[in-house]
């Protein structure tokens, strides 16, 4: 029994040993890589503190040198001035014609002219081979974004604007429209024109009853200002008064968005005199409209120029 106890121990010991073996090898190796592991974590430890290599520090040693060297040579050299790409704006004058530059020395932009001198000067001044119109530009300490600053008007220039205008009459009575001097009249004929996108008119006179029937051509005459309007009397039932008034040089006025009135008040040919009268028409209309939210400072600046000419300032004190 104690035999076959024995024998059973020795078969049993030399597995058991092979298998104690190999678990202590695998325990080694793992140890092993364990501490292998920790190495290398403690080397990048120990790099992040700031121990490098000999590379690393030759590398940092080289780029330090290398910004030293383009300091030195930053201060040593002479600053590079560069060339702007873009050219100075030049003065509004010498961006003007030849014979514009030669007319321009004869206005002093230093001194205010009274009306008379102003218009004579703006009519020596003139340099150009057509019968130039004759402006004024009006700069008023007024908002056109208030309703009650808005300005706009119409007035009958009495010497006439120099203009041969067509007039068109849109009304119920043909007969009358002919007797009134109208160049263009009858329905027919005006529809079929605007029917064909042909303006051929430069004033649009119509009746009220006629003015349902115009709105589908609001497109076509709105934009080139010859939609007949009320505000501007032509939209009235008194024709012939309309074309009398449009023929003899009735024009309309209205502020811009920059509170400026800009308006021809005659031909470089016309008598100084006549363009005298109709600058002093258009002022005194502009200062009767003046609009009673404006206390002080009514008339901002007043300049006189021709079509291309150039522009000659007023005194607003003589006016």
């Amino acid at each position: 029994m104690v035999n076959n106890i024995m024998a059973s121990k020795e078969k049993v010991t030399p597995k058991t040993t092979k298998k104690v073996v190999e678990t202590s090898k695998e325990k080694s190796s793992i140890e092993d890589k364990k501490s292998v592991e920790t190495k290398t974590t403690a080397n990048k430890d120990v790099a992040k503190a700031g121990k490098r290599s000999e590379k690393a520090i030759k590398e940092n040693a080289e780029k330090i040198a290398k910004e030293e060297r383009k300091i030195s040579h930053e201060v040593n050299s002479e600053p590079v001035v560069k060339k702007s790409s873009v050219k100075p704006t030049r003065p509004k004058v010498e961006r003007k014609s030849k014979k514009y530059q030669v007319v321009a020395k004869s206005i002093d932009k230093t001194k205010l002219y009274n009306l008379d001198e102003a218009i004579a000067l703006a009519k020596e001044t003139s340099y150009v081979k057509f019968d130039a119109s004759l402006e004024l530009h009006l700069n008023l300490n007024i908002d056109p974004r208030h309703a009650d600053q808005n300005l706009r008007d119409t007035l009958v220039l009495p010497a006439g604007t120099g203009k041969k205008l067509t007039v068109a009459v849109l009304s119920d009575d043909n007969e009358a429209a002919k007797s009134s001097g109208a160049d263009i009249f009858g329905t027919d004929n005006i529809f079929s024109l605007l029917d064909k996108n042909q303006i051929k008119f430069d004033v649009l006179i119509a009746s009220p009853t006629q003015m349902a029937k115009l709105g589908k051509y609001a497109r076509l005459l709105g934009p080139r200002g010859l939609m007949p309007n009320p505000k501007s009397g032509t939209v009235t039932n008194d024709i012939a008064k309309a074309v009398k008034e449009a023929k003899a040089g009735k024009i309309e006025y209205r502020v811009d968005s920059t509170g400026i009135v800009h308006a021809a008040v005659g031909k470089v040919s016309f008598k100084k005199e006549d363009l005298v009268e109709n600058a002093n028409t258009l002022i005194a209309s502009i200062k009767t409209n003046k609009p009673q939210s404006v206390k002080s400072n009514y008339l901002k600046a007043i300049y006189v120029t021709t079509t291309m000419g150039p522009s000659i300032k007023l005194d607003i004190s003589t006016l």
